[in-house]
């Protein structure tokens, strides 16, 4: 007769880690719009000239670092018009890029509407394109190798360094940007700490889960890989070792595109209206997709906390920064403490308190204190409309969505592309986009594939050694990929659902439940 092996079980109890979320401070960013500043009377120029204010002095100061101690003595211009011809000197402004491929909301307001639109276009990039420098005062050609190199979009504040030629152009021969701002959070671990020989597979550290692109409601919707992720979040799938890993989420995010965009058929009832500058396709949602939504949510609460952004294909206002769900929507989900409604892009302030571990020892379990002192975690997450918006201005190769995500960091700022091919709010005395301090984690949802890298200071500043973790979340329902972020070390790991037989909405199937190696910083 056949026996069975027993069932493995974990030697001790399962406890899920936690994680607590900590109030705002002074300096914390918000991208919230309260009833007050809802005005869209003002003009869009105001964000552009709030927006080098607010750079301008973080530039300034690197350049002088960078350029002050030069043997040719460059001089500093404090506006473009007042630039001398054939004389070294470096001013600030805010680039913007004359591409003949962009959109003009112009040539869309006078085309004859009795023709379909043309479809938009993957990449504004051609060859024909050309970068300007301006400032309140007017505007001038930037020229040369260093330009192009320096793989610049639209809204981006910088220095630059060359002379004007005879033609009235700007030859530039180096480029500065504001860097990396500071670091919101203390740093955690000395230099000191991280010489203990610290047995890792004795420690539990908390991790953070990342999704996004359910799109639940698409025509190929990946129900069955939705549902292995439930089940595994809440400890329901998989094996020990499996249940361990899934006990360390100490909570998780789901970065937009939530549900999907269900688009007016050609042959349907409705006809395909032109669509407006900018625009996206008109949506019609069903609200079964936001009940099955609802229902997942409900399980996922009951286990962990749960952070939901809205995403491009949701129902929320198309223009950045995007407002959170109506928690009415939701049902019983939102009777529920834990469950959050953020805005897109959010910033979040996550903090993993030092907690009793427990070590199994040869059947025996000890409780011992961890090793890891508290620590405070900022994260900045969006649903990657910048990103991708940025992408269509750059070629490709060279450039890349973790490189231009990394850039952003850099430039200290979320969005330079907005209001320019980008719709956002029309501040008038601010520009929230703007990066006062570096996050932790910067997490861009809405990827067509994975990646992550580790961005770093690149000058002798304080700021040297310290790194921010960029991850790119892809689409679930295209990809079955769940990424998990460890909050104390910041190592990236990706776990894959798939069905045998089956891809999760087209997308390469991968086994089910398998933990992918965790990514190097590239």
């Amino acid at each position: 007769m056949t026996t069975l092996d027993p069932i493995s079980t974990p030697s001790c109890p399962l406890v899920r880690s936690t994680s607590t979320v900590v109030p705002p401070t002074e300096t914390t960013p918000s991208f919230l719009i309260d009833p007050k500043n809802k005005s869209y009377k003002h003009q869009y120029a105001n964000i552009y000239f709030t927006r080098l204010t607010m750079l301008r002095s973080a530039v300034e100061e690197r350049a002088r670092v960078r350029w002050d101690g030069l043997q040719s003595e460059p001089l500093h211009v404090a506006r473009v018009l007042d630039i001398v011809k054939s004389q070294l000197c470096w001013v600030i402004g805010t680039v913007y890029m004359d591409m003949p491929l962009k959109p003009n909301v112009l040539e869309d307001i006078g085309r004859d509407h009795s023709i379909p639109a043309p479809p938009p276009r993957e990449k504004f990039y051609c060859d024909e394109d050309s970068v300007m420098l301006e400032d309140e005062s007017g505007r001038i050609k930037l020229v040369g190798d260093r330009v192009s190199e320096e793989r610049l979009v639209t809204g981006v504040i910088v220095a630059a360094l060359g002379m004007e030629t005879p033609t009235g152009d700007f030859e530039v021969v180096d480029m500065c940007t504001a860097g990396l701002a500071i670091f919101a959070e203390e740093e955690i671990l000395g230099s000191d700490a991280m010489d203990v020989d610290v047995d890792l597979s004795s420690t539990r550290d908390e991790y953070v889960a990342v999704i996004s692109g359910l799109s639940i409601g698409s025509p190929s919707p990946a129900d069955a890989q939705i549902q292995m992720l439930v089940e595994y979040l809440t400890g329901e799938a998989g094996g020990p070792e499996d249940q361990q890993l899934a006990s360390q989420i100490t909570r998780l995010i789901i970065a937009g595109n939530s549900l999907s965009l269900e688009e007016y058929n050609e042959e349907g009832e409705d006809e395909k209206r032109p669509r407006k500058f900018g625009a996206s396709t008109q949506a019609n949602f069903s609200p079964h997709p936001n009940l099955a939504l609802s229902a997942h949510l409900h399980d996922l609460i009951s286990a962990l906390p749960v952070h939901i952004l809205p995403g491009e294909d949701d129902p929320s206002g198309i223009i950045l920064p995007q407002q959170p769900f109506p928690r009415a929507m939701f049902g019983k989900a939102a009777t529920f403490e834990s469950f959050y409604c953020e805005s897109n892009p959010a910033w979040l302030r996550v903090r993993c308190d030092e907690t009793e571990s427990s070590i199994p020892n040869e059947g025996r379990t000890s409780s011992s204190k961890s090793n890891h002192p508290p620590v405070t975690r900022s994260l900045l997450v969006t649903s990657g409309q910048p990103v991708l918006d940025m992408y269509k201005y750059l070629p490709t190769p060279p450039s890349s969505l973790v490189s231009i995500a990394a850039s952003t960091l850099r430039w200290r700022h979320v969005a330079p592309t907005a209001p320019d091919t980008l719709w956002c709010h029309p501040y008038r005395d601010r520009d929230p986009f703007v990066l006062r301090q570096t996050p932790d984690i910067y997490l861009v949802g809405g990827m067509p594939e994975f990646g992550t890298k580790l961005v770093g200071s690149e000058d002798g500043s304080g700021r040297a050694g310290r790194c921010c973790r960029i991850v790119l979340v892809p689409s679930f329902s295209q990809t079955g990929i769940l990424v998990l972020v460890n909050l104390r070390t910041l190592e990236v790991q990706c776990v894959y659902f798939g069905v045998e037989g089956l891809s999760a909405g087209g997308g390469e199937q991968q086994p089910s439940g398998d933990d992918g190696d965790a990514m190097a910083e590239g």
